[in-house]
């Protein structure tokens, strides 16, 4: 039986099903972490022992829940801003397109048609 005729809940499975399957997977693994993050933050929270920090912390759990989360997302926006800043996402994405085998043709087929641009522009000069 072909693999392009089989069906799950009348969506074909092919690669192309798969890989948009796994795109949607990719997409809301990111926004999972979202929640993963408040969760540790929580968890922090919740894991301190000292006896006095922790009757301030119970006595205040609105006050402080809500600043500690602010810190978090203020700290991850000023390293999200330092990384771009640094360039280290740019240098990672060109990274990641080199490794691509369909960005490596066309760079490749970039580079043949500049050359062939040169050489004829050679040509119609002489």
């Amino acid at each position: 039986m072909a693999l392009n005729k089989v069906k799950f809940f009348g969506i074909p499975l092919n690669k192309k099903t798969a890989v948009r399957w796994k795109i949607y997977l990719d997409r809301a693994k990111m926004y999972l972490s979202y929640i993963n993050f408040v969760m540790i933050a929580f968890v922090f929270l919740n894991s301190i022992n000292d006896h006095r920090v922790r009757a301030v912390l119970d006595e205040n759990r609105l006050i402080f829940y809500p600043v500690v989360m602010a810190l978090f997302i203020i700290i991850s926006l000023v390293l999200g801003y330092f990384d771009t800043k640094l360039g280290l996402r740019k240098e990672e994405m060109r990274n990641n397109a080199t490794e691509n085998p369909i960005m490596r043709e066309i760079i490749e087929s970039l580079k043949e048609l500049r050359e062939n641009q040169e050489v004829m522009m050679k040509t119609q000069k002489k």
